[in-house]
């Protein structure tokens, strides 16, 4: 879905977005120095969790993410900590959009929201690049595994990332969290999620050094640079945490375990005919850039799997309350049961091939 209106046209009412562009338009122009209107909003389609707009105004083109209105989850759809870490990563090895201004202040347009530069570049909703060139994609994937690796080996604590997330006991937090949001967020019985959420506190691996963690990093997070094969920005920060790596790598990683029609995967694809690289290489580019790939066990793509079908389930149930952030947010919840099978079949199933 699109909107857009000025706000000279809104004049205050509450347009299919969800809140008014007038009362936006004066925020930003007491906020945000030189800022001036009138303001356009374009609804940024695809996302399902923090809504996205495109904020195009005569001397400025920001992008801007809010809160999903009604009531959410308990540390859910945290969009100070989105600022937080990105302004955090200024100047970093990891590129992040600049971090323009942050309103705490639910009353300017119902919930709390930030405005960041808008950057120039390409991103791909489909794991298969289909719209980049057959002979960029595998050079896109590596540079994707080389971004991860440099994340993993920024100092978060000279970042001034202190406090950002507790460095000890992430999947053991992890899974407590991902169980309790199954709990508050389930809309009918899954026994796979059941037995997962009882084999995981089993099968804890040995913990590895504290990183920053994404949460959600995967090729529809990043962008490309406009005519190379690069990223040039890390986005959708809103999982992100101090925590270890190998939840990134793993998440990642889910892209060669679902398939074209569970989230745009790669399982059951040509990947040589498409110049799609396989699980291995990008494993292989990661630990080349110094990321230390050889931690990467069954356990962490079993997690990965819960975790995705506990985020879809709970996408399933705010679209029943009409909060979801998609108008296919319905049609993706029912991907929890797909993924929930998945990682039950590979918990009980032993060890396999990477």
């Amino acid at each position: 879905m699109t909107v857009a209106m000025t706000a000279q046209e809104d004049g205050g009412a509450l347009p299919a977005n969800g809140f008014g562009t007038a009362e936006l338009e004066r925020h930003l122009a007491g906020a945000v120095p030189s800022f001036q209107g009138p303001i356009t909003l374009e609804r940024i389609s695809g996302g399902q969790s923090n809504p996205t707009f495109f904020v195009t105004s005569p001397t400025h083109r920001l992008v801007l993410r809010k809160q999903p209105g009604g009531t959410v989850l308990p540390s859910a759809h945290a969009v100070d900590r989105e600022h937080r870490i990105q302004d955090a990563l200024r100047g970093s090895d990891v590129p992040v959009p600049h971090m323009v201004h942050f309103c705490g202040d639910a009353s300017v347009i119902g919930t709390p929201f930030y405005v960041m530069e808008r950057l120039d570049g390409r991103v791909f909703a489909d794991c298969r690049l289909a719209e980049a060139p057959r002979e960029e994609r595998a050079a896109m994937y590596r540079s994707a595994a080389e971004m991860l690796a440099r994340l993993h080996a920024v100092d978060w604590r000279a970042a001034g990332l202190d406090g950002y997330g507790r460095p000890d006991g992430y999947f053991e937090r992890q899974v407590a969290r991902w169980t309790r949001q199954w709990t508050q967020s389930r809309t009918r019985d899954l026994p796979e999620i059941e037995r997962l959420i009882e084999w995981l506190p089993q099968h804890f691996p040995a913990a590895g050094p504290a990183t920053i963690a994404h949460g959600d990093f995967r090729i529809g997070n990043l962008m490309f640079h406009p005519t190379e094969p690069r990223v040039v920005a890390v986005l959708d920060w809103e999982l992100s945490t101090i925590g270890d790596a190998m939840a990134d790598v793993a998440h990642f990683a889910l892209t060669w375990e679902t398939r074209p029609d569970e989230y745009g995967g790669l399982l059951g694809e040509d990947l040589a005919a498409q110049g799609l690289p396989s699980q291995a290489d990008f494993l292989s580019w990661y630990g080349a850039a110094g990321g230390r790939a050889e931690r990467f066990t069954r356990f962490h793509t079993v997690f990965a799997l819960f975790r995705f079908a506990v985020i879809f389930e709970g996408i399933a149930d705010r679209a029943r309350n009409g909060n979801a952030a998609s108008a296919e947010a319905a049609e993706v919840g029912r991907l929890s049961a797909n993924f929930a099978r998945r990682a039950a079949e590979l918990a009980e199933g032993g060890a396999r091939p990477l």
